[in-house]
């Protein structure tokens, strides 16, 4: 192992005296829900394969004796073939492990205890946690627990974690067997050693003997239990109705989100102006200079609020959506979907899933790269994750998108126009995003597509109340204060530039008219090129920025009315194309900072950096200019 590799083994022990529990499993058995029930920590538990690629921790106590516990990447064999299992196997045999908890789907048990048998062969401390036991009554599957224990040779607890059944059991257990109280079969471990010394036979004869348990103790009341996913996956996963389906349900999403945000978002910035203007009178009131109030208050604080108003709203919205749908098991179903096209790319089926990971923020899109196992691959998702657009260019979109192009409509009929126009430039971004991967492993990152196990895990109905949770506390209020957080030192900048003067313009306005020339091949104007290029800490500042140059206030500024934006922007000349351009560049340009940040931080490459960076403007530049040529020559314009 690397030292890198090394460091995630360290443990936070809070007392000498606490123990360590591995806690392992498949992908998809409810084990960080286990983990979190435990622990009281709200670890995400994402309902698709792979999705846990760190070792998290926490710690709980029980019987006055302190645990840590250590929830494991899942993983469904421990050959090493990928990061997740070097992970898992190299933790189980670390000397930190004192007992290992494998957590079991009660639904599907024989390929559980494929690992089961697997972890036996590495420690006799093992305690098998047979989870999901509600689910396995409502289909009417029955295990037979005593009996698994007398042929395992090793503790056997029922739970259902997310009912808190159980778990106090399993802990007594684990504790017996860390006490030594409980003790393994000898004669079964015996056995495992044996089927591990013939490695030529080892794997077969694991999964038979995996088998031949399994139908011992399981009886199936029901031989058709799981006739309703296989029909809804006839449903959303064959070719005629998978990808109809998926564009439709992302439609659909759009379409709440921006129905839902426009009237919370116009709240919070008619209340973040109106506190503004009153620290604005308090500030005066006791006598702090004017500059100092102006930098703060017009610099700092107008960024802040306007980046606060205008992502708060859609991601409280967009993220609880996407959360239901990831706990409904349905984005694995999108990841098989466009399996074949990643495959035919030369990437990964799994990019599917960092890509839909990139709509809510693309930084977490490119941490999410870490499921994929080849570092060839992993690039491709790195570098392309761009071409999903991410929350914070969606105000872009949409207010661009029902201005120009929508705004004739009004309430349902123009959000659902929106919707449908906004969903086709999402799918324009992913058939970028696969074009470019094939683009990628035909030249410097050329390869051979990998084969991934992607399981189809069973539908189950949202935990809608820990969705809303989760998503608020897990994804919204994360993203918005890393957005804070850049957002807050970009005010200053930008108020700087636009009130220092060099001559008698400012430099904001200075560096717009040195740009123009350029922008305007690309069919826009310095203007929406500066605000673009301000606006890398953040793109939720790119609008207010825009609309501050069209103004020269010195301030960002904001509109009451859709109208009065419009009005603004075609009194500095802009055109259908000009939107249509805007739209393409917000689409195609550089990451955020933040993102570009992420991306040097997992790949440890200023070349990679740099190649994520230059390669989506390469070709926002590009098509942009190429739009406005083929426009200009009919005369379209």
């Amino acid at each position: 192992m690397t030292t890198e590799e090394k460091e995630i083994f360290v443990i936070d022990h809070k007392k000498e005296s606490d123990v360590v529990i591995t806690l392992a499993g498949n992908p998809n058995v409810g084990k960080s829900s286990v983990f979190n029930e435990l622990t009281g920590l709200r670890q995400h538990t994402g309902n698709w394969p792979g999705k846990t690629v760190d070792l998290a921790q926490g710690r709980t106590e029980f019987e006055g004796q302190g645990f840590i516990l250590v929830d494991l990447p899942g993983t469904y064999s421990l050959s090493a073939h990928s990061a997740e299992e070097e992970i898992a196997r190299d933790f189980i045999q670390s000397n930190e492990s004192q007992a290992t908890i494998v957590v079991c789907d009660a639904t599907s048990l024989e390929r559980n205890l494929n690992l089961v048998l697997q972890i036996m062969q590495l420690t006799p401390n093992v305690i098998v946690c047979v989870n999901l036991l509600d689910e396995a009554k409502k289909k009417k599957i029955h295990i037979n627990l005593e009996k698994l224990q007398e042929l395992l040779g090793v503790p056997v607890v029922g739970t259902s974690a997310v009912k808190k059944q159980g778990l106090d059991t399993l802990m007594e257990k684990t504790k017996g067997v860390i006490d030594g109280d409980i003790t393994s079969n000898p004669f079964m471990m015996e056995a495992l050693q044996q089927i591990h010394a013939d490695k030529e036979t080892e794997t077969l004869a694991i999964v038979d003997r995996a088998s031949v348990i399994a139908k011992e103790v399981t009886i199936f009341e029901d031989k058709n239990f799981d006739l309703k996913d296989q029909k809804l996956d006839k449903l959303l996963t064959q070719k005629s109705t998978g990808i109809p389906i998926m564009i439709l349900l992302l439609m659909l999403i759009f379409w709440f989100t921006i129905e839902g945000a426009d009237g919370p978002s116009d709240f919070l910035a008619d209340n973040f102006d109106k506190f503004g203007n009153w620290l604005m009178v308090i500030t005066t009131s006791w006598g702090i200079p004017h500059i100092i109030r102006d930098v703060l208050i017009n610099g700092v604080y107008k960024v802040l609020s306007t980046v606060v108003a205008v992502m708060l709203p859609p991601m409280a919205i967009f993220f609880p959506l996407f959360t239901l749908l990831e706990d409904f098991g349905y984005l694995p179903r999108v990841a098989f979907n466009l399996d074949k096209h990643f495959q035919k790319a030369g990437a990964c089926g799994k990019q599917a899933l960092t890509m839909c990971m990139g709509f809510g923020c693309n930084a977490a899109g490119v941490v999410g790269a870490r499921i994929i196992d080849s570092p060839r691959e992993r690039l491709i998702a790195i570098i392309t994750n761009n071409f999903v657009p991410c929350n914070g260019r969606f105000p872009i979109l949409i207010t661009v998108i029902t201005v120009f192009f929508t705004g004739g409509a009004v309430g349902l009929l123009g959000s659902i126009k929106s919707a449908a126009f906004l969903t086709g430039v999402i799918l324009l971004g992913v058939f970028t995003t696969i074009f470019v991967s094939r683009l990628l492993s035909k030249t410097i990152l050329e390869g051979i597509p990998s084969s991934f196990t992607l399981e189809l895990p069973p539908y189950r109905k949202p935990q809608v109340g820990q969705v809303i949770v989760r998503s608020i506390f897990d994804r919204t209020l994360f993203v918005l204060w890393r957005a804070i957080i850049v957002a807050a030192p970009a005010g200053l900048i930008i108020w700087v530039l636009a009130n220092v003067s060099i001559g008698d313009q400012s430099i904001l306005q200075s560096v717009t008219g040195f740009i123009d020339p350029f922008a305007r091949l690309m069919g826009l104007d310095g203007t929406i090129l500066m605000a673009f290029i301000l606006g890398l800490p953040a793109n939720e500042i790119v609008i207010p920025i825009m609309i501050m140059g069209y103004m020269a206030t010195g301030t960002i500024t904001d509109f009451s009315s859709l109208d009065q934006f419009r009005q603004l922007l075609l009194s500095n000349g802009w055109t259908w194309l000009t939107a249509m351009n805007v739209i393409l560049f917000t689409l195609y340009h550089w990451p955020c900072s933040t993102t570009l940040l992420t991306i040097y931080k997992e790949t440890k490459s200023k070349k990679w950096t740099f190649a994520s960076f230059i390669i989506p403007t390469i070709i926002g530049v590009g098509i942009t200019m190429l739009t406005t040529a083929i426009a200009h020559l009919f005369h379209l314009v």
